[in-house]
């Protein structure tokens, strides 16, 4: 409406009408994204155009659109649309996936240990299957998803719909996958140097070898899943990227299942007789499951109407974001080295020392897996959106809110598992070739690290918000300098713990760390934004510990009751009779202490018992 002109009659189509954005929980999300805590100004008001009711030269005889027969107002129907994703049911296939996934994936873990024990031979087996997942990173895999994916997106306003940039994306990607995996395999011997230590034995290293020519391959499939996952989920097809690993999954858990049914074992002799049947087997059979999670996304993008062609060139965009690509691979370089590092120092202790720590981060980091990654989901395009606005104010409530979820949904299950972690890894991990004295003291080592598990949480938070305001040289200083306080306290370990317990000292380091680079974090966002309502984030941080130490008095208390009634028995019955009590206390002593961040899960949880 021009500017001077009087006001429109409240009943005409050109109308601006001004409608309170409802506050709360929003349609498809998994949490809430919006900070109930913050006062919403005049500008949270949203603006609805109401669309131009067109005149036709009858309308005025009841025979337009907008009259009935009678001569009054019939109902307008809107012009339909093509049908735009759900995002309650894209979030809840997606997460539904993910827990699968997850699930399958931790047990093919107790598979591998049950067939082969906490030894030489899963510690050989766990850092060459950790090497295509180092070098695709190197290579793609974080430029991919920082600076990659959005521009697919980007691309799909031209006038092709992004064919002629995604053939370019794939060709360049293929390509440098291609001579990268060719490279990794023929130095698999330099590549496995590097994370096993100087006094590793002979056997061991030629082990490791072996399994590392069978499994580099796994590079380049692993890069064609990442880059035909983001192809997909740029046209808004989530399903198979999200059930693919499953499959992959589902391929090792048979390949395990055939390993131990079949005669034999795999001998760690030197030199190594790389045709033994179950090395063969065990190899060839995991990275099959990754060949296969990359070839069944090509069915589903073949049916989008897309058809790959060659084309060579750089697309000006990537140019753009070269600068940001470096910093980002610098990242990555730079955790790999404290990777590195912490891998030759669990080599240089007891034989299954890299089996226990893979193992044990597994479980630290499930807790994350469901609730951390959910609620970042649910958050981050609203986080971005400001940020992409320049809306400090919104930013930190934003930040300050996922903030305050973390501590309350995980600070609790942090405490109850520095309990029960012995427990937890008994009752998963002792059986088959796996002794309970072995499964204990990976279950120990998760209980030693459990503190970390908030500062872990807000590391990952606070990367997203850098990421968000563009801004990829901060983490990756950020990760330098956690990186720098992380080695020397590794190179400590060895010195000051025995070779059984270096791999506990090991997990402390780890927690240790994230916990200097929450701080960091933390001090550099107020840096950049100023106040971040801190004070409310201590608080509830307070409150959270408090309801949490007295969860762990009353699982400690309820471990007292349990009889011994034989290792695995024991340690399953210690495992949910600790758990319930401890974690029902704590969120109990949170919901009497009214904390309002807990609302979305028990909203959330009450919803699911009335459904049932």
């Amino acid at each position: 409406m021009p500017f001077g002109a009087p006001p429109l009659p409240p009943n005409d189509p050109d109308a601006t009408m001004l409608i309170p954005r409802i506050s709360g929980v929003q349609g498809g999300n998994r949490w809430p994204v919006a900070d109930p805590d913050v006062l919403r100004p005049y500008d949270a008001l949203a603006t609805r155009m109401m669309p131009r009711i067109s005149a036709s030269p009858g309308t005025a005889f009841g025979e337009g659109p907008g009259l009935d027969a009678t001569g009054f107002h019939a109902p307008v129907e809107a012009p339909e649309k093509p049908a735009a994703p759900s995002l309650a049911k894209s979030s809840s296939r997606i997460a539904i996936a993910s827990l699968i996934s997850r699930i399958t994936g931790f047990f093919w873990k107790i598979m591998l240990v049950w067939a082969v024990g906490t030894t030489v031979i899963n510690d050989s087996f766990n850092i060459a299957n950790t090497l295509p997942n180092i070098v695709f990173e190197l290579l793609l895999g974080g430029v991919l998803s920082s600076v990659v994916v959005p521009l697919l997106v980007r691309s799909q306003d031209d006038k092709d719909g992004g064919t002629a940039y995604t053939q370019r994306m794939l060709t360049v990607g293929f390509v440098l996958l291609l001579i990268g995996t060719v490279v990794a395999v023929a130095a698999a011997p330099l590549l496995t140097s590097l994370y096993l230590d100087a006094n590793a034995t002979p056997a061991a290293t030629g082990l490791t070898n072996a399994f590392a020519r069978l499994l580099l391959p796994e590079i380049l499939f692993y890069g064609l899943f990442a880059l035909l996952s983001a192809i997909l989920n740029a046209k808004q097809i989530f399903g198979p990227p999200a059930w693919a690993p499953v499959v992959n999954n589902l391929v090792v858990i048979f390949t395990l299942a055939v390993y131990i049914l079949t005669p034999g074992e795999i001998v760690p002799t030197y030199p190594v007789d790389a045709s033994q049947p179950k090395l063969l087997l065990l190899g060839i059979g995991v990275t099959m499951g990754i060949v296969i999670q990359a070839i069944i996304l090509v069915p589903p993008l073949l049916r989008t109407g897309f058809r790959f062609k060659w084309r060579w060139g750089i697309d000006k965009r990537m140019k753009e974001f070269g600068g940001l690509a470096l910093w980002i691979l610098g990242y990555v370089a730079v955790s790999q080295i404290g990777f590195t590092v912490n891998t030759r120092v669990l080599t240089s202790g007891d034989p299954g020392g890299v089996t226990i720590y893979s193992n044990a981060w597994l479980l630290f980091q499930l807790p994350y897996g469901v609730i951390g990654v959910s609620l970042l989901t649910a958050i981050m395009p609203r986080l971005s959106r400001n940020a992409a606005d320049g809306d400090t104010r919104k930013v930190v409530a934003d930040l300050s809110y996922a903030s305050r979820i973390s501590t309350v949904m995980l600070v609790p299950i942090a405490a109850v598992m520095s309990v029960i972690g012995t427990s937890i890894g008994v009752a998963l991990f002792s059986g088959g070739e796996n002794t309970p004295e072995q499964a204990g003291r990976l279950g120990e080592a998760l209980a030693i690290s459990a503190f970390g598990l908030l500062p872990y949480a807000l590391v990952m938070l606070q990367l997203r918000v850098f990421y968000a305001m563009k801004d990829a040289r901060t983490p990756t200083l950020i990760m330098v300098v956690m990186t720098l306080v992380k080695i020397p306290l590794l190179y400590l370990c060895p010195v000051l713990l025995s070779d059984q317990n270096i791999v506990l000292g090991a997990m402390m380091v780890n927690s240790l760390t994230f916990v200097v680079g929450a701080i960091m974090g933390q001090v550099w966002l107020w840096v950049s934004l100023g106040n971040l309502r801190s004070r409310r984030v201590l608080g509830v941080i307070l409150f959270t510990v408090v309801a949490s130490a007295l969860g762990v008095v009353a699982a400690v208390l309820a471990g007292f009751v349990v009889p011994d009634v034989g290792g695995r028995l024991t340690a399953w019955i210690k495992l949910i009779l600790q758990g319930i009590v401890g974690l029902g206390v704590s969120f109990g002593v949170l919901a009497l202490l009214k904390v309002d961040e807990l609302s979305p899960a028990t909203k959330r949880i009450t919803r699911l018992i009335k459904r049932g």
